[in-house]
């Protein structure tokens, strides 16, 4: 089952870059697969049937919009460095946008991380998290976000202002290739309300909201090449990220 998923994971999103070309011309849509693709792999569009430790520990309302959402962002972060005045989601540094994942993968992750208790540990690592990915999952206007950390591998839910982190070493290898994987599709983030969208993909897929973009200077995308002067004193370190899980 694993290296069935680190091959099925491997394949759908090097088959991402394929279609890279034709998503250009109309602007960047999602990462999706053809019908005959996911049938190679014999994979199913069933939703997967969530552990019940998952339900009592994150809620109905959280868990609703993973088994049931309706579309799920994938965003490149990291941890936000000081004087940062660029994009956030859950208090991270946006910086880049990895495309929105298709039914069949958003299940086989669903699987993993919420339908497979072995994959997760009950021990306290002995780690620091270190934010890579997150994956937000849309039903409606409501959305639970799920943090991917690598190289200290967990994976943390943020579900209306509470947070629950999980200690995924046993399943170390599944976030390895998807962090890497990701990272290959991800491109610049672009406010989505800058460029009047509905959808959050933050991407400019016309001519017009290109022209706007490279007029634009801050936060809107030159956050990046942007120095922030040094303070004269480093804040204590709090959060969720120094926590123990």
């Amino acid at each position: 089952m694993r290296l069935g998923l680190l091959l099925f994971v491997s394949f759908s999103l090097c088959f991402a870059s394929s279609a890279e070309a034709q998503t250009r011309k109309a602007g960047v849509q999602s990462f999706q697969q053809s019908a005959d693709s996911w049938r190679r792999n014999e994979t199913t569009s069933q939703t997967p049937v969530i552990s019940q430790g998952m339900i009592d520990a994150l809620g109905n309302s959280a868990i609703a919009n993973i088994s049931n959402s309706e579309a799920v962002f994938c965003y490149q972060v990291t941890s936000k460095p000081a004087g940062y005045k660029g994009y956030t989601i859950n208090n991270m540094a946006v910086t880049g946008f990895c495309g929105i994942i298709e039914d069949n993968l958003k299940n086989m992750i669903v699987q993993q991380f919420f339908a497979t208790p072995e994959n997760i540990s009950n021990e306290v690592a002995q780690c620091v998290v270190k934010p890579r990915l997150m994956l937000r999952f849309v039903r409606g206007v409501d959305y639970t976000d799920m943090l991917i950390s690598s190289p200290c591998h967990s994976f943390s839910v943020f579900y209306g202002g509470k947070l629950r982190t999980y200690n995924f070493s046993p399943a170390a290898e599944i976030i390895d290739v998807m962090v890497e994987s990701f990272r290959s599709k991800t491109v610049p983030f672009v406010s989505p309300a800058m460029l009047k969208q509905l959808l959050p993909i933050g991407v400019a897929q016309t001519q017009a909201q290109k022209d706007m973009v490279a007029k634009q200077s801050g936060p809107i995308r030159n956050w990046d090449t942007q120095k922030a002067s040094s303070p004269k004193s480093q804040p204590k370190k709090s959060g969720w990220n120094n926590l123990n899980f």
